[in-house]
Parts: C-alpha cells; sequence; structure tokens
C-alpha cells in the first residue's frame, strides 16, 4: 500500500483529502514531521486561505524546506493554495515570496474579464469548471474525459514562466493554468477531493503513478 504524507501546517483542507486518499487505496498519515514525511512514498501538498498565512506556516513548522527538499526526490501533489506556494512570488499582498520550485508568478483574476455571455467573471472562482488540454496518455489522466468539470475555489492564478510545465487549463474569462505536471511534480488549481468521480480518479491515478 502506497505510503502518502498529506501535510499538516494548519492550512489545509485535511479530513477531505485525507478521507478521499483513503478511500482509492492509499496509507495516509496526516503529519508535519519531517522524518514521517521523508519516509513516505509520495507526499500531498494542501493549501486554503491566504497565501501570505500559508508561507508563515510552513516556514515557522520546517514544512517549506520538506517540501522544497521532496520535490526533487520523490513524487509530490500539490493541492489549490499548495500549487500557487511552488511558484517564484504571488502578488498577493502586493508580494508574498514563495517556494521557488516553479518559475512564475501567482496573479489575481481581472475584474474586467468577462465570460462567454459577455457577463463580467466573479472573484473568487467558486464552484465546478471544466479543465482540458491534458495528455490522456499520461497514467495521472487515465480515466479522466477531456472537459472533466472539477471544484475550484480561489481569486489567484498561477502563471508559469515555462508553459510547456501546463498540464491542464480551464477558462475563466480567459484561459489559465489549472495543473502543472514537472517530473515528479504534480499540481491541480482545482480541488481533486471534492471533485466526485473525476476528482477520486485522479487522486487514484497519483497515487498508483510509478516514476
Amino acid at each position: 500500500m502506497t505510503k502518502i504524507a498529506l501535510l499538516d501546517y494548519g492550512m489545509g483542507n485535511l479530513h477531505s483529502a485525507s478521507k478521499a486518499l483513503s478511500a482509492v487505496g492509499a496509507e495516509v498519515s496526516i503529519t508535519n514531521d519531517p522524518k514521517i514525511i521523508r519516509a513516505a512514498d509520495k507526499i500531498v501538498f494542501p493549501g486554503v486561505g491566504a497565501m501570505r498565512d500559508c508561507m508563515a506556516q510552513m516556514r515557522e513548522q520546517g514544512i517549506d524546506k520538506v517540501v522544497q527538499e521532496a520535490a526533487f526526490n520523490k513524487p509530490v501533489m500539490a493541492i489549490c493554495v499548495g500549487m500557487q506556494a511552488l511558484f517564484n512570488e504571488s502578488l498577493e499582498f502586493e508580494h508574498t515570496q514563495c517556494l521557488d520550485i516553479v518559475s512564475g508568478q501567482v496573479k489575481k483574476f481581472d475584474p474586467s474579464w468577462t465570460d462567454e455571455q459577455g457577463a463580467t467573471i466573479k472573484i473568487p472562482h467558486m464552484g465546478w469548471n471544466t479543465i482540458s488540454g491534458m495528455d490522456r496518455s499520461h497514467p495521472l489522466w487515465q480515466g479522466i474525459d477531456e472537459h472533466a468539470h472539477f471544484y475550484f475555489v480561489h481569486s489567484y492564478y498561477c502563471a508559469p514562466e515555462d508553459s510547456s510545465v501546463t498540464a491542464a487549463v480551464c477558462d475563466y474569462g480567459q484561459p489559465f493554468c489549472a495543473s502543472i505536471l514537472k517530473e515528479n511534480l504534480f499540481a491541480t488549481q482545482f480541488h481533486p477531493e471534492k471533485s466526485h468521480k473525476d476528482g477520486l480518479q485522479l487522486l487514484k491515478n497519483f497515487v498508483e503513478w510509478q516514476i
């Protein structure tokens, strides 16, 4: 059974994520203990709330160093603010330094953007939306239909410098990066643990992913 360290630094939806990972066959440890995290087969890095608060909590508990280390030696899945934390900086609160694992910025949705009907988008982007552009031959996207629906809750989006790391896009006024994949590092802006069948399939794929 795959051992998953679900990172607990006070800023994640741990109960839902743990329940979903267990449902797809993982042995889950909710932890901030570096020894347990280093011994795990894989890491899931969740996050909710303001980036400044998330980074402060990570640094206080040493989770930032653990994620930076793990990002280069074992499979890591980051979710929502966890994905945003991987980048160089967030423009939330003007400037928040992040983990510098993926080159790029985290930007706020532009309130002038409009949807297909010409209506101004609402911020935060909250609710179900489709994603597209996945390479469904990749093990992580097995069983996920093109234009599958996932659940989003966010006011900021990731803008990677290198577009080749974008693994899926979502349209909300304009297309934005909804997922990244870089070697052993996988991240989603949406919440798979809240996304029913497709979300469980994606988590199952991560649990079973061999690299």
